[in-house]
């Protein structure tokens, strides 16, 4: 495993440019565009409505295309529970303090013990005995959603409390996390914890790939990661042009509820400026994550932005 090198030519401009940054939280089954796009606004509505119904389970949807401007939004105000789409944000927590704060930091080598590993640690359970820098953790915890490598890299920043800072930090005022993995996936509909909303956290990714939040070089190193994903293919991948290039952080939760989500920064094309994409599900107790509900969600948002 390697620390990623950062991206270049067109993919890194992209990145470099940027768009207009969207507006404020939205209600359930809203759209916010342009007046001459009402008709598209209308059947995103409609089709997330109908979806939703066979669904059987609750769908958060956000979709903002950073050239225009244009947002297109389903129970988007609503919170659910981030599960491991958190550890997109936390490795640009950590790119953060190791620019600003703690130079040396990414390439420092983290040890720990076969007590600490959690489930879900497809890497960090290979590496008990010589460990991993923090880089190396960040990728193993962005591209493969490795547990014990998230907690590692919470302890960098302060813990679960630290998080929640760098979300304030980016004037994010709504996520927040409280708990250590695997705790943090437990979720019912009154819990408030380790919880955001599809437009909060599509704001976050849409400021730390396309924005200002991060220095040039770890917006590229925190887009590599997640343009390396290996647990998204059946998700917003899934639903959009296999020529588009997306990089995305999945979160999952198959127990109770089937939470089953999926955040993403989309080029269509080489020259295109990026669309972002949050979608958020979660079902009744015993069904378990759809994946394909997921995938038409980002089908819809797509073409309700014109790109389809």
């Amino acid at each position: 495993m390697r620390h990623l090198r950062p991206l270049s030519g067109l993919l890194a401009i992209s990145l470099l440019s940027g768009g207009a940054l969207g507006g404020g939280t939205a209600s359930a089954a809203t759209v916010v565009a342009a007046p001459a796009a009402v008709s598209g606004e209308v059947q995103v509505k409609k089709d997330l409505r109908k979806l939703e119904a066979s669904f059987k389970g609750r769908i958060g949807a956000y979709a903002m295309d950073t050239a225009t401007g244009k947002t297109v939004t389903y129970r988007a105000g609503e919170r659910f529970p981030m599960l491991s789409t958190f550890k997109a944000p936390l490795c640009a927590a950590v790119l953060h303090k190791a620019r600003t704060s703690e130079p040396g930091l990414m390439s420092k080598v983290v040890k720990w013990t076969a007590a600490d590993i959690k489930p879900n640690s497809p890497v960090t359970e290979k590496h008990v005995q010589d460990g991993l820098t923090v880089a190396q953790l960040c990728e193993a915890a962005v591209t493969q959603s490795d547990g014990t490598a998230s907690n590692l890299l919470l302890k960098q920043i302060g813990g679960p409390a630290g998080l929640t800072r760098y979300f304030r930090a980016l004037k994010d005022p709504i996520s927040r996390m409280d708990r250590w993995h695997p705790e943090l996936n437990d979720w019912t509909p009154k819990e408030k914890r380790d919880t955001t909303t599809p437009a909060a956290i599509g704001r976050d990714l849409r400021v730390l790939t396309t924005g200002e939040a991060l220095h040039a070089k770890d917006r590229e190193q925190l887009t590599a990661w997640l343009l390396a994903n290996k647990t998204g293919a059946e998700r917003i991948r899934a639903g959009l042009p296999t020529r588009w290039t997306i990089g995305d952080r999945t979160g999952t939760n198959s127990d109770g509820f089937g939470g089953g989500n999926d955040i993403a920064v989309i080029w269509p094309g080489k020259s295109a400026a990026p669309i972002i994409m949050a979608i958020y599900t979660n079902r009744t107790p015993g069904l378990a994550t759809d994946n394909t509900a997921i995938a038409k969600t980002a089908t819809i948002l797509a073409r309700g932005l014109g790109k389809l």
